[in-house]
């Protein structure tokens, strides 16, 4: 597969098929990301793959913590920046109500909008989710390696014939998830990625995000 395919095939998929991944497929996908660009090859992420038992577990868990704390547990840290200017409030917007049109959730039916948004906290059904945290210690630029490795698993996902879905939504109980894991006191857990079969013939999953056009973000200062 051409990396040009892949980068075009890859999804969030918000639906899953129950069909299990073979653990040695989750393995070479990791393997092969240790590959992913680290500035210094100081390698800040660290990976943790949950799934059966282990998973329900753990989604057990939050749904009884969602119960007494529906808003979870106090941030580590800004998913979106508090004051979201133009255009990146617009297209956050957009995004939110093409979704929920998607699968005919009108804007005024909040109490489906919400079952729909604790999905996420099941991992929309995948077999698997990744969970990643990053060292305290580290900065902006060892986030930004952390993103490209989790990218370069996302690609080599759709190699490998899955689908993934990165969702900063798992940051909502991110104290409870690092108990789960064990983390040690100095990483810090960022968020989660759903991996599977996607289920094709969900809305859901017919439906993906517009990009904004090539004119507004690439600038070219070129001298032929």
């Amino acid at each position: 597969m051409k990396v040009a395919d892949a980068v075009a095939a890859r999804f969030s998929a918000r639906a899953f098929l129950d069909r299990p991944v073979p653990p040695e497929t989750i393995e070479r996908i990791l393997d092969r990301a240790r590959r992913a660009p680290s500035g210094g090859n100081l390698q800040p992420w660290q990976v943790y793959v949950v799934s059966g038992k282990p998973l329900r577990k753990l989604i057990g868990k939050i749904r009884r913590k969602a119960l007494l704390r529906p808003r979870g547990e106090k941030p580590q840290y800004d998913v979106y920046p508090p004051a979201l200017h133009e255009p990146y409030r617009t297209r956050r917007y957009q995004c939110g109500e093409d979704l929920y049109a998607a699968i005919g959730i009108p804007r005024e039916d909040k109490k489906r909008r919400l079952k729909q948004f604790a999905r996420n906290l099941e991992g929309f059904g995948a077999p698997v989710v990744l969970f990643f945290a990053i060292d305290r210690a580290m900065g902006r630029n060892q986030w930004a390696h952390l993103g490209m490795f989790m990218q370069t698993i996302m690609l080599l996902a759709v190699e490998e014939g899955l689908h993934t879905c990165p969702q900063e939504a798992w940051s909502v109980f991110h104290g409870t998830i690092a108990e789960f894991l064990d983390l040690p006191p100095e990483q810090m857990f960022y968020c989660g990625m759903s991996v599977g079969f996607a289920d094709l013939e969900h809305p859901i999953n017919r439906w993906h995000t517009e990009r904004a056009p090539l004119s507004e973000i690439a600038h070219f200062l070129v001298d032929p």
